[in-house]
């Protein structure tokens, strides 16, 4: 899969760093095209809602978030027992950490890519960290989609197209904790294996506290 020679799309320039472009060869070597385009999407609308909402952050360390966010939902990242999203985690603070980036900065990215599924915490961390949890948003759920001007969607999907997303990415999430549903208790990817396991039922918090071993 070929890397995009694009420079900027919708006004958003995308790093062109030696950190970043490695980070996209990874994304590139184990991801497929479409999380590929979804994670390029992501960074440009994070950079757009940072603008819009003119808070500082640092662009390199929200694309290498962008970059990571779904490879713990890939062969070579996918863990057995860890949440896909932790798993991306930690793929991203070992590559960063192997270039020297400083430990507070390798853990906003991993802060950012545990917590871009988690709702109503991610939006009050620090900006990258909310920046990337917005862009998922957008992309995924369309939180935002008003703030984008016609011009914007056009361009962002004429460089990093849907192709069939919203059947595409329910089955992308399935796929990389199938073997693991027991990891999305307690957070909304638990709707994914209920929706494509047959029977399946996440556990329920109130079943457990009120089976637990104390007597009261």
């Amino acid at each position: 899969m070929p890397k995009t020679l694009l420079t900027h799309v919708a006004g958003v320039r995308l790093p062109d760093s030696t950190l970043a472009q490695q980070a996209t060869e990874l994304l590139l070597d184990h991801g497929t095209e479409f999380l590929y385009n979804h994670s390029l999407r992501v960074f440009v609308y994070g950079v757009l809602n940072g603008e819009r909402a003119k808070v500082r952050f640092d662009p390199e360390l929200l694309y290498v978030s962008a970059v990571f966010h779904d490879l713990g939902l890939t062969k070579h990242y996918c863990s057995k027992h860890k949440r896909f999203e932790v798993d991306g985690a930690d793929a991203a603070r070992s590559f960063l950490q192997s270039h020297g980036i400083p430990a507070h900065d390798a853990q906003v990215v991993w802060d950012a890519i545990a917590l871009h599924t988690t709702i109503g915490v991610a939006e009050w961390k620090e900006p990258e960290v909310a920046l990337l949890y917005s862009g998922v948003g957008l992309d995924v759920m369309g939180d935002g989609y008003e703030h984008l001007s016609a011009e914007q969607r056009q361009e962002v999907l004429a460089a990093f197209p849907r192709t069939g997303f919203k059947d595409n990415i329910l089955q992308t999430f399935f796929g990389g904790f199938a073997h693991k549903p027991e990891t999305t208790f307690g957070n909304i990817k638990a709707d994914v294996a209920e929706r494509f396991i047959p029977g399946y039922k996440s556990p329920n918090f109130c079943d457990l506290v009120l089976n637990s071993p104390w007597s009261e």
